[in-house]
């Protein structure tokens, strides 16, 4: 049978051992509960954050709130010492050093809050090292790895549905997207006229990403067959969309504008419409789990690394624009960064630029 690594976990013994100095999860003191609850209202309304970044930040603070009932009474009596005790805990269950530097700047964040709040003087987070992480560079694939394995004959083979897989790949090697965004993927926001994509990134934040011929060409071969995917479930698209025979190809060569005329709802579907889903009568959109296994297994088949996953690819599609000339602050835009230093850690030289850089730069290497 599969391993399933969530199920071992949650049978660990080890995993729910008590830890001194901290008290089980959810356990808040009285007055620790409205300032939580008025912080991850604020980074939700005000900063615009993901339900996957607020779950991670009630998950950090609420032990770290949690750690502390039998020793403080109110976030007022908040002291580096308390913020480093947290950590001492963190690494007495084991916790790696990323881990540990995540729960902090989950702690930071909070105690700044109440600082400005006037709950706090100042905050005591900020007097606390961050652990020192390796700094290791991700393995980008070469384009030509990535072209090899993109044109590999064994992906149709192995692939549920050849052709919306073939899109999985061409849009995120080809657009540089998150998983999360390339799930979150409407019919509505792909311009075939401009070929442009409008996608939503992180805090909600909405920018445009240009695609290519091979973007174009993967849509028009996708679209027919998520129509008669939808036709065959008994699904049509919101507000009566696409109610319109798709062929299950595209032999008269219809433009992507036209197949795109009047349909709505999400790009990528699952291979089977969950029994739920059809008796609701909504349209099923691929989840972000199932684009990482899609992924892991095109990559594995096409010759790329087991360890392949989407940000691989995002990696690769800076990397690849920096090493042809891009300009790095054009690269900040088309990923949809708000600091070009999280673009500088995105991207990275190869060996070989490097030392061409070096022999055309440098006084000594002539």
């Amino acid at each position: 049978t599969k391993p399933n690594r969530k199920r071992d976990r949650e049978r660990d013994p080890k995993r729910d051992r008590p830890n001194p100095g901290s008290t089980p999860a959810g356990e808040l003191p009285p007055a620790f509960h409205e300032p939580l609850a008025r912080f991850l209202a604020a980074l939700e309304h005000e900063r615009s954050a993901s339900a996957h970044t607020l779950r991670a930040y009630r998950r950090e603070l609420g032990d770290f709130a949690a750690s502390l009932t039998p020793r403080l009474g109110t976030p007022a009596e908040l002291t580096h010492k308390h913020v480093e005790g947290y950590l001492y805990v963190l690494y007495n269950r084991g916790l790696a050093k990323s881990s540990v530097a995540r729960a902090l700047a989950a702690v930071r964040s909070w105690c700044g809050w109440l600082a400005r709040e006037g709950l706090l003087q100042h905050n005591p987070a900020t007097l606390v090292t961050t652990p020192r992480l390796p700094r290791r560079l991700p393995r980008v694939p070469t384009a030509g790895e990535l072209n090899a394995a993109m044109d590999s004959r064994a992906l149709p083979a192995i692939a549920a549905w050849p052709e919306r897989d073939a899109l999985i790949l061409e849009l995120l090697y080809g657009c540089g997207l998150r998983n999360a965004e390339l799930a979150g993927l409407d019919l509505g926001a792909i311009d075939a006229t401009g070929e442009l994509l409008r996608v939503r990134g992180k805090g909600r934040k909405e920018r445009y990403v240009p695609f290519g011929a091979p973007v174009a060409h993967a849509l028009r071969r996708y679209l027919p067959t998520r129509a008669a995917a939808l036709a065959k479930a008994h699904l049509q698209p919101p507000d009566g969309a696409g109610k319109r025979e798709h062929p299950a190809s595209d032999p008269a060569g219809r433009t992507l504008a036209a197949l795109l005329a009047g349909e709505a709802g999400p790009l990528l579907l699952p291979a089977q419409v969950a029994p739920h889903a059809r008796a609701a009568g909504a349209v099923p959109r691929l989840t972000t789990r199932s684009i990482g296994r899609i992924l892991k297994a095109l990559a594995i088949a096409g010759g790329l690394p087991p360890e392949t996953h989407p940000h691989t690819l995002r990696h690769a599609f800076g990397t690849h624009l920096l090493a042809e000339g891009a300009d790095l602050r054009a690269i900040q835009e088309l990923l949809g960064h708000q600091r070009l230093a999280t673009t500088q850690r995105y991207t990275q030289l190869t060996l070989g630029q490097v030392a061409a850089v070096y022999d055309r730069t440098h006084p000594r290497a002539r």
